[in-house]
C-alpha cells in the first residue's frame, strides 16, 4: 500500500476511501452548538459601545453573537446575528452590499431607508434588506434603538463574492413609505398567530415577501411562533439551523445533539436569542399559565431547498 500512497502527496492527491466516514457521514454534521445570549447580559455592553464607539467610526455598532464553537460571523454554520445599537440624533451610513439582511426590533424608535423608501421602526418590526440595496438607518427619538441582525455572511466564508459600497452622503435620498414590502409590523404578525387560538397549542407564522408569496430570499426565512400558555410545541428536527429571538414571554426550550447524545435546556424570556444547530432535536415550553408566548425564529432552510439539500419530506 505505501507503494501506492507514498508517492500521493507530491501530486495533491488523497485516496477517497481513506476518509470516507468523514466526507460522507451518517448524520449531518454542524460545527456550531447550542448557545443563548441572555439580553440582560448583554445590553449593558451593547450601551457602553454607544457611549465609547462613535457612529462614524464605526459604521454599524454591532456585538455579533458568536457561536462557542466557531469564530465570527458564525452564530450557527449558516447565519450571522448581531445586536445593533443607534442613539439618538445617529445614523448609520447609506451602504449596499451582497449580503441579505434581517432585522427584527428589540427596543426603541427608530428608521430604516431601503432603496429611498424610509420606514418607521418599532418594537416586534421586522425588516427586510435585500441584496444591493441602498440602505440606512436612523434615529430622531431621545432613546436608543437596538435591533437583532441577521444575514448570511457564513455563506461567503466559502462562496468568496461578498463585497460592499459605501454611499457618497451619509443618507441616501428617501421619502416615507407605509405600508412598504420590506416591512412587516408586529401587530400584523400577531394577529396571524392569534387567529389560530383555541384550535392549536403551537401556530406557526412564515413571513413571505407580499408580492410573490415565496420565502423572502434565496438563502434566510423567518417565521414567528406562538406558544399557548401552558403549553408546548412539538419536538421537531431538522437539516435547518435556527436563530430564535424571544418577543415575548417566559418559557424555556430544550435542545438536543444526536451525535452527543447531549440535550441542554435553555430558560428564556423576552428579548433573549438562542440559537438550534441543524438536526438538533428541539422543543419549546410556555412556562405561563395565563399568557401566550412567542418567539421569532431565522433560518437557513431556502438556502437548502435552492441547492436541493432538503432530504424528501422533512
Amino acid at each position: 500500500m505505501s507503494s501506492l500512497l507514498g508517492p500521493l502527496p507530491a501530486l495533491n492527491l488523497e485516496p477517497l476511501w481513506s476518509k470516507m466516514d468523514r466526507m460522507v457521514p451518517a448524520l449531518p454534521e454542524p460545527k456550531a452548538r447550542p448557545h443563548q445570549w441572555k439580553y440582560a447580559e448583554c445590553y449593558p455592553h451593547l450601551l457602553k459601545a454607544g457611549r465609547m464607539v462613535a457612529a462614524e467610526d464605526a459604521e454599524r455598532r454591532v456585538l455579533m453573537l458568536v457561536n462557542p464553537a466557531l469564530e465570527s460571523p458564525f452564530t450557527t454554520d449558516t447565519i450571522y446575528g448581531g445586536l445593533q445599537l443607534v442613539n439618538p440624533g445617529e445614523t448609520a451610513p447609506a451602504h449596499r452590499h451582497i449580503a441579505f439582511a434581517f432585522r427584527f426590533i428589540i427596543d426603541g424608535e427608530g428608521f430604516t431607508a431601503v432603496e429611498g423608501k424610509r420606514m418607521t421602526l418599532r418594537r416586534g418590526d421586522f425588516v427586510v434588506t435585500p441584496t444591493w440595496h441602498w440602505h440606512d438607518h436612523g434615529n430622531e427619538s431621545d432613546a436608543p434603538v437596538v435591533w437583532l441582525d441577521a444575514l448570511n455572511l457564513p455563506v461567503f466564508t466559502f462562496l468568496r463574492v461578498h463585497f460592499a459600497e459605501g454611499y457618497h452622503d451619509p443618507r441616501y435620498p428617501s421619502e416615507p413609505a407605509d405600508p412598504c414590502e420590506w416591512r412587516f409590523p408586529w401587530d400584523e404578525v400577531e394577529t396571524a398567530l392569534n387567529a389560530t387560538a383555541g384550535t392549536k397549542n403551537h401556530a406557526v407564522h412564515h413571513y413571505v415577501s407580499s408580492r410573490t408569496g415565496k420565502p423572502l430570499s434565496a438563502t434566510l426565512g423567518a417565521q414567528a411562533e406562538r406558544i399557548a400558555a401552558g403549553s408546548s410545541s412539538e419536538a421537531s428536527q431538522s437539516q435547518c439551523s435556527f436563530m430564535y429571538h424571544v418577543y415575548e414571554g417566559k418559557g424555556r426550550s430544550t435542545i438536543t445533539t444526536p451525535a452527543t447524545g447531549e440535550t441542554v435546556e435553555y430558560s428564556w424570556q423576552a428579548r433573549d436569542t438562542f440559537v438550534v444547530p441543524a438536526w438538533a432535536k428541539v422543543q419549546h415550553f410556555n412556562d405561563s399559565e395565563e399568557e401566550p408566548a412567542y418567539l421569532v425564529a431565522v433560518h437557513d432552510r431556502p438556502m437548502l431547498e435552492n441547492l436541493g439539500l432538503i432530504k424528501p419530506g422533512l
